[in-house]
């Protein structure tokens, strides 16, 4: 078997297991999964207790990847993600001790509930893929995903995260609450799963990337692309449009899209896949409402850019 069909059967039997334990959410699986391929970070953002934290982790599992796990709270530091200085008496020295964004999958459960400081200490990890520490730049592993969790801004003891970092999340997603058959089944203990295997390691995920990045985008699916972000700015609903950097991240989750649905260049419908997810948390509506204006008026955008 050559590389390609090893690596889209390994991502159909990611796809397969992860839908067994985040049941009746075969969307917003894959569009986890074009996250990732798409080296980019993702947003859960929901209500407590829908499944955000047990995607997270059967991700992790699934992918085989090193993973950490940080609580964020009102009272956690920079130093705490990052890492601190010790000093070793023997050596007469400091040492620097490595946090847990040393992972190769790292989670920030409740990203929100933590203050702004805090929560801007994954910026440059997240954009550069190291961090710096007393003027010593450390390298982060590589694969490095990063997911966040956070609840809604109306819950108490949230805070609303930054443009300059909400930027830096590729996709946001909601999973919402489960459809009622697939909820009687998660109450019967059928998508408990606590020995769950990984189906690849971080040498084929990183494969996988590449695969991705190299799925063919025709120019006039660029066209497409670029005529969607240009929309975004002169759409009258949003205070400002999308940049070149959400431009690039829509390209690169729609290669990412259709590697996952098995096909070897994208089509406009790849695109429409991912654009409410790497679009929505990137526009602020111009006049009142919240995701559910922005959504509908990128659903109107959609309609009404001309496909190739």
């Amino acid at each position: 078997m050559t590389a390609r069909p090893r690596i889209v059967a390994s991502l159909a039997e990611a796809q397969a297991q992860l839908g067994r334990i985040v049941l009746g959410k075969p969307q917003q699986v894959r569009l986890a999964l074009a996250c990732m391929l798409a080296r980019g970070h993702l947003l859960l953002e929901d209500v407590p207790g829908v499944g955000k934290t047990t995607l997270a982790h059967a991700l992790a599992r699934t992918l085989g990847l090193q993973y950490q796990r940080v609580q964020f709270t009102s009272d956690l530091l920079p130093a705490d993600l990052i890492g601190v200085s010790v000093f070793v008496r023997d050596a007469g020295e400091f040492r620097f001790h490595r946090g847990p964004v040393f992972a190769q999958m790292v989670l920030a459960d409740e990203i929100n509930r933590a203050p702004p400081k805090t929560q801007s200490a994954l910026l440059e990890a997240m954009a550069e893929r190291q961090v710096t520490h007393d003027g010593t730049t450390h390298a982060l592993p590589s694969p490095f995903f990063v997911i966040a969790t956070q609840n809604p801004l109306e819950q108490i003891g949230t805070h609303a995260l930054p443009e300059s970092q909400l930027d830096r999340f590729t996709m946001r997603l909601s999973l919402g609450y489960p459809d009622p058959a697939f909820e009687r089944v998660l109450y019967l203990g059928g998508a408990s799963a606590p020995e769950l295997p990984a189906v690849m390691d971080g040498a084929q995920v990183l494969a996988q990337q590449e695969a991705a990045a190299q799925v063919y985008a025709s120019p006039a699916l660029v066209d497409y692309v670029l005529a969607l972000v240009q929309a975004t700015r002169s759409h009258g609903g949003f205070a400002a449009g999308l940049s070149p950097r959400a431009g690039l991240a829509l390209l690169a989750c729609a290669r990412a899209w259709a590697l996952l649905v098995q096909r070897d260049m994208v089509l406009p419908e790849d695109v429409q896949a991912v654009f409410t997810a790497v679009a929505a948390h990137r526009l602020l509506p111009a006049g009142a409402g919240g995701h559910a204006a922005v959504d509908t008026q990128l659903a109107a955008l959609l309609a009404g850019v001309a496909i190739p």
